[in-house]
C-alpha cells in the first residue's frame, strides 16, 4: 500500500520504519497505526528483510504519543475505548510476534504510545537525549497499547509501578539503568550503534534467532521446567538445520559462518 504517516525501506536486510508525522511528535493516530500494521506485514512476508528497526522522523521525537484528539473523542464511550485501545495492542502484538528481530531506534520523545511501541520491540537503542514515559494517568487514563504488561516484563514490576503511577519521564540513561533500554548513544551515533547492533544479529543463524526470540517469549507465560523443556524441542529443531553444521564447522575451521537459513 502506499504510505502517508510512515516511510518503509529494505536495505541489506535491515528494514526501518519510520513514523513520519514530525508536524505533531510523530503522534500515533488510527491512520498511522493501520499503516503501521500493513508494514509490518509487509516486513513479515518479505525474506530479504532479517531485522526490523522503527524510528521516529526528525530530531524531538521518537513517538511523543497517542493522538491526543482522538482520545478525547471517545471520553465517556468505554466501548469506543476499549476498540481503540484493542487496536493499537493488535498492532503492537505484530511487531512482538514478528519472528525476527526489532529494535526500537528511540531518538527523542518515547511517551504513551510511542513508549508501549518501543516496548513491544525485541530490543531499544536511545539517544543521550531521549525521554521516555508512560504518562497517561496524568490524562486521567492508564496505558493501553499493553504498557502495563511490558513494562512489568521487561523490567519488573517495581519499574512498571514507578512509571505507570507517576506518569514520570525518565532519561534514557535512567530507562538503561531500570532495563528498559538496551544501550545508549550520542545522539549523533544512535543510527550507527542501532545499525551495527542490527548487523551483528545479521551475521547470526537466521533459524537460530527465530527460534531463540519464540522461546524467550513463550517462555514468559510458563513455569521455569516447562520452559526448560520447550527450549530442548527447540534445541533439537535447530540442531536439524544446515546452519548448525555450517556453524560449527566454521568455528572450528576459524573462518566466517555463512548460514542460509535452513
Amino acid at each position: 500500500m502506499a504510505y502517508e504517516n510512515i516511510k518503509l525501506e529494505t536495505t541489506e536486510g535491515i528494514a526501518t520504519i519510520t513514523v513520519a508525522r514530525p508536524a505533531v511528535m510523530n503522534a500515533l493516530n488510527h491512520a498511522t497505526l493501520t499503516e503501521l500494521s500493513a508494514a509490518v506485514d509487509e516486513v513479515r512476508s518479505d525474506e530479504s528483510a532479517r531485522v526490523l528497526i522503527i524510528t521516529g522522523e526528525g530530531e524531538k521525537a521518537f513517538i511523543a504519543g497517542a493522538d491526543i484528539g482522538e482520545l478525547k473523542e471517545v471520553a465517556g464511550d468505554a466501548a469506543g475505548a476499549k476498540s481503540l485501545a484493542a487496536f493499537g495492542q493488535e498492532v503492537f502484538r505484530k511487531i512482538e510476534d514478528l519472528g525476527k528481530p526489532s529494535i526500537a531506534m528511540v531518538n527523542g520523545f518515547a511517551l504513551g504510545g510511542g513508549c508501549e511501541l518501543a516496548l513491544a520491540c525485541t530490543l531499544r537503542t536511545a539517544a543521550a537525549g531521549a525521554r521516555m514515559g508512560l504518562p497517561e494517568v496524568s490524562l486521567g487514563i492508564i496505558p493501553g497499547y499493553g504498557g502495563t504488561q511490558r513494562l512489568s516484563r521487561v523490567a519488573g514490576p517495581g519499574v512498571a509501578r514507578e512509571w505507570v503511577l507517576t506518569g514520570d519521564m525518565f532519561t534514557a540513561e535512567q530507562a538503561q539503568a531500570a532495563g528498559v533500554v538496551n544501550r545508549v548513544f550520542p545522539a549523533d551515533e544512535l543510527q550507527e550503534g542501532t545499525h551495527k547492533m542490527a548487523k551483528t544479529m545479521l551475521s547470526r543463524g537466521p533459524v537460530a534467532l527465530r527460534l531463540a526470540l519464540e522461546a524467550i517469549r513463550k517462555g514468559l507465560d510458563m513455569d521455569q521446567r516447562d520452559g526448560e523443556e520447550m527450549e530442548t524441542d527447540m534445541f533439537g529443531t535447530a540442531s536439524e538445520t544446515a546452519d548448525m553444521l555450517e556453524g560449527m564447522s566454521a568455528f572450528l575451521e576459524k573462518r566466517k559462518a555463512e548460514f542460509k537459513g535452513n
